[in-house]
């Protein structure tokens, strides 16, 4: 029997020693884990290079940001808060560890800031700690460069005079800004590259700064693969956006856009000296808004006969620069015009909608058809 409870005790003493084994190395995972958890929040939340302002709200995209507002006397936790309810940050805690860690709390502003779901917490607060940025602009499809300035004009974003002369004197280092040739004809170098979109700007940014948002934006929107469709088609980036801008005036329907191109296109490309004038009336009225500061419900045959380079009734191919800035749909209606079709000319319906013809003696019935009043 004592032969018997002696080895029971050292399968005791065996287990025992087994269960602190286990319990030793589940200790030592879980510090393991807790250290590489520790030390990566601390590399992520904590242990950041210094914030620059101005490199983070270049990270801001207009078409994510997102607008919080703090309240006037709003704490740290409050504003941890608000930050979770818009689905900026998901750990409120650590927002309020880091805060207090770098020395933010106390700082933050109230007003309404634009941040992204995508930026690090330092840089959140950064930007909370910054003068809050309230000026929202949306600039739509169509609008020329001075129409986008009498927007942010009156926004109090920029000095107009002080904008436009910017656009056509300041460099900008973009791919898509080489191929512009130096005209003298041309109205304004940046005509046709200020995105239309919504932006969120900073009041005091300065000029260059706003129109650098324009140009970035449109970096972003004009992919790899539109660079190289130009060339297919024997277009230069400038030239493309000429006739988007010409399509963008012409007309408003995502399903004509297409065929409007390929209207251009057939005619840029025909050996006929007539039909080589594109003939397009968006052209005219972007003359009679240069010359004489506003466009026209219906243009007359004295209008079409006006002589300027940007008159395409007058003088062959594109006109020297684009007549407005277009949007994504009809940059890509330049670049993949309807290719079966074979129309050479079109006119408004006066519904919004257009008639297409491939003879000019069905184009002459269709202006009969159509505009006889």
């Amino acid at each position: 029997m004592s032969g018997n409870g002696a080895a029971v005790s050292k399968n005791k003493t065996k287990k025992r020693k087994n269960r602190l084994a286990s319990l030793f190395l589940y200790f030592l995972v879980f510090l393991i884990i807790f250290t590489v958890s520790t030390l990566a929040s601390y590399t992520y939340f904590i242990n950041e290079k210094e914030i620059n302002y101005e490199e983070v709200m270049a990270k801001i995209d207009p078409e994510n940001g997102i607008q919080v507002e703090i309240p006037r006397g709003a704490n740290t936790d409050d504003i941890a808060n608000i930050l979770r309810e818009h689905g900026v940050i998901k750990y409120p805690f650590w927002f309020k560890f880091v805060s207090k860690f770098n020395g933010y709390d106390g700082r933050y502003k109230s007003g309404k800031h634009i941040v992204n779901k995508d930026l690090k917490y330092k840089e959140i607060m950064e930007i909370l700690c910054s003068n809050p940025v309230t000026t929202t602009v949306t600039i739509i499809e169509g609008k020329n460069t001075d129409q986008i300035a009498d927007i942010l004009s009156e926004k109090k974003v920029i000095d107009k005079e002080a904008f436009l002369e910017a656009c056509n004197t300041e460099k900008f280092d973009y791919e898509f800004l080489k191929d512009i040739p130096e005209n003298p004809q041309r109205e304004n170098k940046l005509e046709g590259y200020l995105f239309p979109d919504t932006y969120f700007f900073d009041p005091k940014a300065g000029e260059r700064a706003i129109i650098e948002k324009f140009l970035d934006n449109f970096d972003a929107k004009f992919k790899p693969e539109f660079y190289e469709r130009a060339k297919e088609l024997n277009m230069t980036v400038d030239e493309v956006i000429i006739l988007a801008s010409i399509i963008e005036r012409e007309t408003a329907l995502p399903e004509e856009r297409p065929i409007v191109s390929s209207v251009f296109h057939n005619r840029l490309k025909s050996s006929d000296p007539n039909l080589k004038k594109l003939e397009s009336c968006a052209t005219v009225q972007y003359v009679l808004y240069k010359t004489q500061g506003k466009m026209k419900e219906k243009l007359s045959d004295e209008d079409t006969k006006i002589d300027h380079p940007y008159n395409t009734y007058l003088y062959e191919g594109l006109p020297p620069g684009p007549i407005c800035c277009p949007g994504l749909a009809s940059i890509e209606a330049a670049l993949y015009p309807d290719e079966e079709s074979e129309y050479l000319y079109f006119v408004a319906k006066g519904d919004g909608s257009h008639e297409f013809s491939r003879t000019l003696a069905e184009h002459l019935e269709a202006v009969k058809k159509y505009q006889s009043n």
